[in-house]
């Protein structure tokens, strides 16, 4: 687990109203065959959970939206690699976000690790909601996998391989890094939780970057083992 989780912890200010964006990164594969209903259903439920959390804490949620990036593996499943859609507005496009979920299937994947880098890249680059008089934001990353990530570019010969990705890895921590520019993440609302194998792949994220959170599982297997409500509580403590 990451080190920097004492600076996560939420404070209670009164009637400050928070915008919530986020964003579920989640591995597709076929690998994933065994606990990819139980990560849907915990997406479903989050809307109704968070707010219930956040207003135990007397926090109010004045906007959530949340947004889905799918990934498998570029260089063998080509087309079907990426699933990236546009933010949902919870509760009001409740439905869509529901049907697009359920759309999710487990599937491909090759080699074991996946293009999880380059759907953290997508989701770094979503378009996040501006800033807003008297409102907080909070930017939160969610990432559910059970294997480790390619080298960023690893896909990179496939036709629909993105254009604008970062070139590698220093580039990606570059993106996260505190310097942001308009129209990007902000460096005081951003928090990236990763529910993923204690892999060098991932542990070097949560090593170098600031403001991440790592609940390691066991390649394979333990993924289930991390609680619902212990990823509901460190998001909300986030915020």
């Amino acid at each position: 687990m990451g080190s920097n989780i004492g600076s996560w912890a939420g404070r209670s200010t009164g009637t400050m109203g928070y915008d919530v964006d986020l964003v579920f990164c989640i591995d597709a594969t076929m690998s994933m065959d065994h606990i990819l209903d139980t990560v849907k259903q915990n997406a479903l439920n989050f809307y109704s959970d968070l707010v219930k959390c956040m207003e135990d804490k007397k926090k109010h949620i004045t906007q959530l939206r949340v947004r889905i990036i799918a990934f498998r593996d570029y260089f063998y499943d080509r087309e079907k690699a990426m699933l990236v859609t546009d933010f949902f507005p919870l509760p009001d496009q409740a439905e869509s976000f529901r049907a697009c979920v359920g759309s999710i299937v487990a599937d491909g994947g090759g080699d074991d690790p996946e293009d999880g880098l380059e759907a953290l890249a997508y989701a770094m680059k979503s378009k996040w909601t501006p800033a807003r008089p008297g409102v907080k934001r909070r930017q939160v990353i969610v990432v559910w996998s059970d294997d480790g990530t390619h080298d960023l570019g690893f896909g990179r010969s496939a036709p629909n391989y993105p254009h604008g990705m970062p070139a590698d890895f220093n580039e990606l921590t570059r993106w996260w890094g505190t310097n942001q520019n308009p129209g990007e993440m902000d460096a005081k609302a951003k928090r990236l939780v990763l529910f993923t194998p204690d892999k060098p792949s991932w542990s070097k994220i949560s090593d170098n970057w600031n403001q991440v959170i790592h609940y390691a599982a066991e390649a394979g297997k333990g993924l289930e083992n991390v609680g619902y409500a212990q990823i509901l509580t460190t998001i909300a403590q986030s915020i």
